[in-house]
């Protein structure tokens, strides 16, 4: 326990101690305190919460950590009290050996604002060390016929405390023969030395025995003794001398061991025996004898282990010559060691942060490095510097701390992450280094939008396609990391025909993939204009879009559609006629027919599958004109029936047929006598509808043959403006039913003409070409003559041949509105 008026001192001491921490933070970041030493583990040097200007829960929140460098941790942080506690047992003299005021340094880090304030603790003595002498028993020989006064030293006790802690007085215990005198020496240590007041007798007493004592004037007062045993030996009248008092030697630090230092030389004027000198330390610390060795005859100090200016750079002992009569000297020895840079910088990682934002200001600090080299002088000046061309740089901190900061803004797309060699080097010579390695990933943040692999895509497709087929892969990257890269697809909204877009595809959301929703019509349409985007994960999410076209490729799913001859609707039968006067590859009629498709699948080729006659009538490959073979003759039937294939170019091909009736005449009374042969099959209740059909067609050409005559002069007369109707064209006029002659139900037109059509690539479209007309008629049955389109007439002569009345008309046709 320690005295109250003591504690009161503590007390005082302590409180200024915090009052000049206070300042000394203000002005240099540092607090200091003051506390006697073996104090015991835990117990508190100052509130370090309250002079950071803290409350005691925030040290840990706000990382405060102590982060001196050293052997042994003495102080720790109370995160409870905000105290600043003993971490064990802190002695002074194991501290600061010799050091008349005990400071000790550590640092400590505020690691949310990245600030290092130095604090200075001050070991105060106290009286725990006792006075003791390095030889507890000592023997001095003494001649018999020693002068009175003639001085011996007496071993030097040692106490390691301070002030009036330390070794204040000696002491010897009371005699007949003997005084202690104590003499003070220039470094300020009291030397004992033993007085012989009285002469000796041998004889009378041949050993004295006496008790050194040494006392400090601590509180409490402590001692330490030594027992002298004063052997008195025959006369020897002189001690040995040595040649100097002081010895000093300086030796560097990397010396080898047993390396003789230094000589020293004590000579006694006797003779013989009494002459001979021993030598011996007569004082010397724990850690210089195992450093150094003397040798007792030759005076030799060398060295017998490796020194280290960085744990002592000097050391003073004492070394004692003695004869054999007991006669000593001393002299004082001096061994300074010189550092040599034997030691690298050492580099301590404080404080580091292993990653970073892509986009951090510059400045951003990084790490905090604590550098440190243990030589001294120029030895221990250190320069910090990065290897390499990198973006970052190093700022002088507190004291031997620097603070590794970005020095530009960094881009993770190009440099993912960093190496940093931090390398430390001293000013030695030769120089040292230390290199740190420090590695640093720059994390992501979304500063890049997905970019297609390609500027716009196209996809082809044919036409009915299953539901759900893909179609297309569109791939874009994102050199961002992480969810900043993960790319989502979509389609901008849009309509076609009348629909939305995303009734006809659908797009794979992760993977790009390209879907049909349904089955495509290339007769519908032939391409899609479609925005694919791409929209990334980041926050906020960034998007980018290309243009992708979709075209539809035709197949061969349409059959070729006849337009020519039209198929009735209403049962009736169309009939063509041939005069049997034609010559072979006289038109008889021509088909007309599309296909839907394009391309090759739209190339349509005509043939004859069937005939009644086959080689009478041949059928155009291209053009689908039917055509006479050879020239009729009388032999051959009225009634020709022709079957006639179109056939596309597709795989595999599609074919549409149609059946024509051909009636062979060269007269309308040759078609009427034969035109039963050509009569429908009908039910016995129309046959009296017949029989008025006839009589019909009868009244019909005669009032037809009336107007040819009246047509013949009238064309006379107006010979010039036939040619203007013929140069503009062809002037036409409606046909009236009296142009018809009507036999058993069937209905004749007189006149008939050849005709060329020629289609478009897709057989869409169709151009008519009327040339000069051909000598055929034909004959339509009565209901496909009532519910066909009005007939379209122009004349151009009417003529008499073979005694038959023969009539041209230029232009006669029925198309579907499709035409």
């Amino acid at each position: 326990m320690i005295p109250a008026r003591l504690h009161q001192d503590c007390k005082k001491l302590v409180l200024l101690g915090v009052l000049l921490g206070v300042q000394w933070e203000t002005g240099c970041t540092q607090i200091h305190y003051s506390v006697p030493e073996e104090l015991e583990k835990g117990s508190r040097v100052g509130n370090i919460a309250k002079d950071l200007g803290l409350e005691p829960w925030e040290l840990e929140e706000r990382g405060v950590r102590i982060v001196s460098r050293g052997r042994t941790q003495l102080f720790a942080l109370n995160p409870r009290s905000g105290s600043l506690v003993t971490a064990g047992r802190i002695d002074r003299e194991e501290l600061c050996m010799g050091a008349i005021k005990c400071q000790l340094n550590l640092e400590i880090l505020m690691e949310d604002k990245v600030k290092i304030y130095g604090v200075v603790v001050e070991v105060r003595d106290i009286n725990d060390n006792a006075p003791y002498f390095q030889e507890g028993e000592l023997e001095i020989k003494m001649s018999e016929n020693a002068a009175t006064g003639m001085r011996f030293p007496l071993p030097h006790a040692w106490d390691p405390d301070i002030g009036k802690n330390s070794l204040q007085s000696y002491e010897l215990s009371s005699n007949t023969h003997f005084s202690l005198d104590v003499q003070s020496g220039a470094d300020g240590n009291k030397y004992p030395e033993l007085v012989l007041e009285r002469a000796l007798d041998r004889e009378e007493k041949a050993v004295h025995h006496l008790v050194l004592t040494a006392s400090d004037a601590g509180y409490p007062v402590r001692t330490g003794t030594a027992r002298i045993r004063v052997v008195v030996v025959d006369a020897n009248d002189n001690a040995p001398a040595f040649a100097q008092s002081e010895y000093r030697v300086s030796v560097p630090e990397n010396v080898a061991v047993g390396t003789e230092l230094l000589l020293v030389n004590a000579t006694d004027p006797d003779e013989g025996a009494n002459a001979e000198v021993m030598y011996s330390f007569r004082y010397v610390d724990n850690k210089a004898a195992q450093l150094f060795k003397l040798d007792c005859n030759l005076g030799t100090i060398s060295t017998m282990g490796e020194l280290n200016h960085e744990e002592s750079g000097f050391y003073e002992m004492e070394v004692q010559a003695m004869d054999n009569a007991g006669y000593s000297a001393r002299a004082k020895v001096l061994i300074t060691v010189l550092d040599v840079n034997d030691n690298a910088p050492e580099v301590e990682v404080t404080s580091l942060s292993s990653s970073i934002l892509e986009n951090s200001p510059r400045g951003t600090l990084i790490a905090l490095l604590n550098v440190n080299d243990q030589d001294s002088g120029e030895n221990g000046q250190v320069i910090c510097f990065i290897q390499g061309n990198l973006p970052f740089k190093l700022e002088k901190a507190y004291g031997n701390y620097y603070s590794l900061v970005t020095d530009t803004l960094l881009d993770r797309e190009l440099v993912p992450s960093y190496n940093i060699t931090v390398t430390a080097t001293d000013r030695g010579s030769p120089p040292l280094s230390t290199e740190t390695h420090i590695t640093l990933n720059v994390a992501d943040t979304n500063d890049n939008p997905p970019a297609f692999s390609r500027a716009s895509y196209s996809a082809y497709i044919l036409e009915n396609n299953p539901r759900g087929a893909s179609i297309v892969s569109v791939t874009a990257h994102d050199p961002d990391y992480g969810e900043n890269a993960r790319v989502t697809y979509s389609l901008a909204e849009d309509s076609l025909q009348g629909a939305p877009l995303s009734s006809y595809v659908s797009i794979n959301s992760d993977t790009g993939i390209l879907y049909a929703l349904r089955s495509f019509d290339y007769e519908q349409f032939r391409d899609l204009q479609l925005q694919v985007m791409a929209h990334d994960s980041g926050d906020p999410p960034l998007s980018s879009n290309v243009s992708l076209s979709l075209f539809v490729l035709d197949q061969n799913d349409n059959s070729p559609e006849i337009l020519f001859p039209a198929v009735p609707t209403d049962g009736s039968m169309g009939v063509e006629l041939a005069p049997r006067s034609a010559e072979p590859g006289y038109l008889v009629t021509k088909v007309v027919a599309v296909d839907r498709d394009s391309g090759q699948n739209a190339w349509l080729s005509y043939r004859l599958l069937k005939a009644s006659e086959p080689g009478l009538f041949a059928v155009g490959l291209h053009t689908g004109e039917v055509r006479t073979a050879r020239a009729l003759l009388y032999s051959d039937t009225l009634k020709q029936s022709l079957v006639v294939v179109v056939q596309d170019h597709g795989l595999p091909p599609l074919s549409a047929t149609v059946t024509l009736t051909v009636a062979v005449a060269d007269s309308i009374p040759d078609v009427l006598a034969d035109l039963g042969s050509l009569e429908s099959p009908v039910s016995p209740d129309n046959s009296g509808l017949t029989l008025y059909l006839v009589v019909a067609v009868a009244a019909i050409s005669c009032v037809f043959l009336a107007f040819v005559i009246v047509l013949l002069a009238l064309r006379l007369r107006r010979w010039h403006t036939s040619r203007l109707l013929q140069a503009s064209g062809g002037g036409l006029v409606g046909v009236p039913t009296s142009h018809f002659v009507g036999v058993d139900g069937v209905r004749a037109f007189l006149q008939t003409y050849s005709h060329e059509v020629s289609l478009t690539a897709d057989s869409r479209g169709s151009h008519v070409i009327f040339p000069q007309p051909n000598y055929v008629d034909t004959l339509i049955s009565q209901e496909s003559c009532e519910k066909s389109e009005p007939v379209l007439l122009s004349g151009d002569s009417v003529f008499s041949k073979d005694n038959h009345a023969l009539i041209q008309v230029s232009a006669y046709q029925t198309f579907s509105p499709e035409l």
